[in-house]
């Protein structure tokens, strides 16, 4: 499997468009499901009287499962195809489609957006919310999935009437809805997810998987950029040492390199890498590891402090400059908020200083300089200050690290990124 060049993608669109069918349609028609885990779905499926939803059980179980310690846990079920090795992270809800967008432990490459042609459905505010999302964090790859064919008797006006819906969306976000696939399928009965079907006859297109290993471009690896490696876990190994273990998100690491953590400053030289047990003689962007370290103590380095080359080491702010969105506070957030702040593994409490300006998430366009406050929906650049000392990267420097999460009240508030930084002395 590793030979494929992998993609992560995430599926986005409003919460009851039927993101969830549809992959396990995806995975199950791929054969990354076998039928009697399929079986074991539609019996629960019938247990809690939801027939037509065994497929979203396939990604919806998790739950129960985990709580039953099972072990499919299908959150991040791969496929692949001829051209691709697919890794699905499935957000079902907008709170956990911003967390594991921003803090999961894969960045989206592209992303399935799903609209559902049943009538009175169509593009809806989440559908919105989820497109704006997509374009702050820089997700430009996309597929449109125009699901639930099967409600509307796979109604070609009806399928135009939503794709022209769609279209206008993307477009006035600022895509270009020339390199979006427009795809009529159903999740639920199959059509034209994997397998071409009879009942869209008037459909010329590809399918979807079809669309999908057309239009997605593997990313390139971020190897000519400056080493970064978020911490996860530091072990203390007996007869081995001190070993951080992460996943490299810039840059290579390799045998014998000297490194710095930052905030703590620790520094050392690197005796052996290893990967799923495997010891290796270098570590690439993506690859989770952990990694020998000589000259630093468990107590040097631990989670949220990143690993870099002390040449080019990870920068510490002292305060920056961000652009984020507010996907949901139930009153309004002023100048003198601080929430927690999630970026790479760091959770770091943050004072927002001062709010800039308010801008169109669509164009970047000031709206409004130095407004009193922004509420749910809004975008705006502000200036924030950490509690304490804290790792982030410039946008346009090193974009994995500069995105991030806003919790507070355990929820995602709003997302966002890097735009300008300030570095600690």
């Amino acid at each position: 499997m590793a030979e494929l060049p992998k993609i992560n993608i995430i599926t986005a669109g409003h919460v009851d468009h039927g993101k969830s069918t549809l992959i396990g349609r995806l995975l199950f028609d791929s054969g990354s499901i076998r039928p009697e885990q399929m079986r074991k779905m539609e019996d629960l499926a019938k247990e809690f009287k939801k027939e037509t939803f065994e497929f979203a059980f396939v990604m919806d179980k998790l739950k129960e499962e985990r709580e039953r310690g099972l072990t499919i846990d299908i959150m991040h079920r791969p496929f692949h195809t001829k051209k691709y090795y697919y890794t699905i992270i499935d957000c079902p809800g907008h709170r956990d489609f911003v967390k594991n967008m921003i803090t999961g432990a894969s960045q989206a490459d592209a992303a399935i957006f799903v609209v559902s042609a049943k009538t009175g459905e169509g593009v809806q505010e989440q559908t919105k919310e989820h497109a704006y999302l997509m374009k702050v964090l820089g997700i430009n790859q996309l597929i449109a999935a125009i699901n639930k064919m099967d409600t509307v008797n796979y109604d070609q006006k009806r399928f135009d009437e939503v794709s022209e819906e769609t279209k206008k969306l993307l477009k006035s976000i600022g895509f270009d809805t020339s390199k979006i696939p427009f795809v009529p399928v159903s999740g639920l009965k199959g059509d034209n997810v994997f397998k071409k079907s009879d009942n869209l006859a008037w459909y010329k297109g590809p399918t979807l998987i079809e669309a999908m290993d057309a239009t997605i471009v593997p990313p390139k690896q971020p190897t000519d950029k400056p080493l970064r490696i978020p911490v996860q876990e530091t072990y203390s190994i007996t007869g081995v040492g001190t070993v951080p273990v992460g996943r490299v998100e810039t840059g290579i690491l390799k045998v014998g390199d000297k490194v710095v953590f930052e905030p703590s400053g620790a520094t050392g030289e690197v005796k052996s890498i290893e990967m799923f047990h495997k010891k290796q003689s270098e570590a690439r962007p993506g690859d989770n590891v952990g990694f020998n370290v000589r000259g630093i103590g468990k107590k040097d380095v631990k989670r949220g402090d990143v690993c870099g080359h002390p040449d080019n080491p990870p920068t510490v702010a002292k305060e920056f400059t961000a652009q984020i969105i507010v996907l949901q506070h139930p009153t309004v957030i002023t100048a003198g908020y601080t929430p927690v702040f999630h970026c790479g593994t760091a959770s770091i409490a943050c004072k927002i200083e001062e709010i800039i300006a308010k801008i169109d998430p669509k164009t970047g366009q000031v709206i409004k300089e130095k407004p009193d406050f922004i509420k749910t929906g809004d975008a705006a650049r502000i200036r924030v200050i950490p509690t304490k000392p804290m790792v982030v990267e410039k946008q346009a420097d090193i974009p994995q690290l500069s995105r991030f999460a806003i919790r507070d009240m355990g929820q995602t508030v709003a997302a966002g990124i890097v735009l300008d930084i300030v570095k600690a002395k």
